[in-house]
């Protein structure tokens, strides 16, 4: 098997374990979420560090938090806290279509603030395919009466750590370890403050398991990101929301309304005119 293929395998596991997570995290519904959310940041710390240790690179973690990078990592890790519990919350509120639409805006949302902070040019089809996302989320907020905030909650937190995390040169997985060690004190006090005691083994133990939950498709998309094509990695991260949507409406049969099937068909739609934009070959200068 060649290095690409085994790029795009990794890419669609990784998609895979992220799109099935909310079938998770369901199981973790008698928890509250700020609950959920501080044993996770906590069991991905060991998972993280477990990993940096065996590839003998824990000792770049210190190197990574000093000087001008500590704010910035700092950020990044309110950004992904935001974005976990978010899910988290979605999912146990019954909300798992609206947290897939976040998903599959985010492309959409990430290219705008390439835009806005690093004057990255916008081709027309990626500015129909930005204008069709705008028509959707309006179009849900007119046909439901409330603007589906989880949705851009989960777009905008993920596209400003995606913004926070292209200024950094550090490895992913350095990163997000010291991420999680700077969430980490806030994370035990909470999870100490509501009393491990008042939870049973088998919670502990799935609670536990979010550690390389959260790991192992970062791994994955690390191990894709040098091996296949980024066009390619573009178009697979699509599964995820995929999966998840069908999670969503055919395992917790959540309720899809026209209006959801306008908003996702405008969605839709966009991703495909810009994931065509992305994939037109661009035309040699002169």
């Amino acid at each position: 098997m060649t290095e690409p293929a085994r790029g795009v395998l990794a890419m669609i596991g990784a998609c895979t374990i992220w799109g099935l997570s909310p079938l998770y995290y369901a199981l973790l519904k008698h928890v509250p979420p700020l609950e959920v959310l501080s044993y996770r940041t906590l069991w991905s710390l060991v998972f993280f560090a477990a990993v940096l240790a065996l590839q003998g690179r824990i000792v770049l973690l210190p190197r990574a938090l000093r000087g001008g990078r500590l704010p910035v990592i700092a950020f990044a890790g309110v950004m992904i806290a935001t974005n976990w519990f978010g899910f988290i919350f979605g999912i146990q509120a019954g909300r798992a279509v609206e947290a897939s639409l976040g998903y599959y805006i985010f492309p959409l949302a990430a290219v705008l603030l390439g835009r806005l902070i690093f004057s990255e040019p916008l081709s027309v089809a990626q500015w129909l395919a930005v204008g069709l996302a705008a028509l959707a989320v309006g179009t849900l907020t007119a046909g439901l009466g409330a603007a589906p905030w989880l949705s851009l909650l989960l777009a905008g937190t993920f596209a400003a750590y995606g913004v926070v995390k292209k200024g950094l040169d550090i490895a992913p997985m350095v990163s997000v370890t010291a991420e999680v060690l700077l969430l980490a004190p806030l994370a035990l006090w909470f999870a100490l403050w509501q009393g491990p005691g008042g939870l049973d083994l088998p919670t502990h133990l799935l609670l536990a398991a979010s550690g390389p939950l959260t790991a192992t498709p970062l791994i994955l998309f690390s191990y894709a990101a040098r091996r296949a094509r980024y066009a390619t990695i573009g178009l697979i991260q699509y599964l995820n929301p995929t999966l998840q949507f069908l999670v969503a409406t055919l395992v917790f049969l959540e309720p899809f309304t026209g209006w959801h099937l306008v908003a996702f068909a405008l969605i839709w739609s966009a991703l495909a005119v810009y994931s065509a934009a992305g994939l037109r070959p661009r035309r040699a200068p002169g």
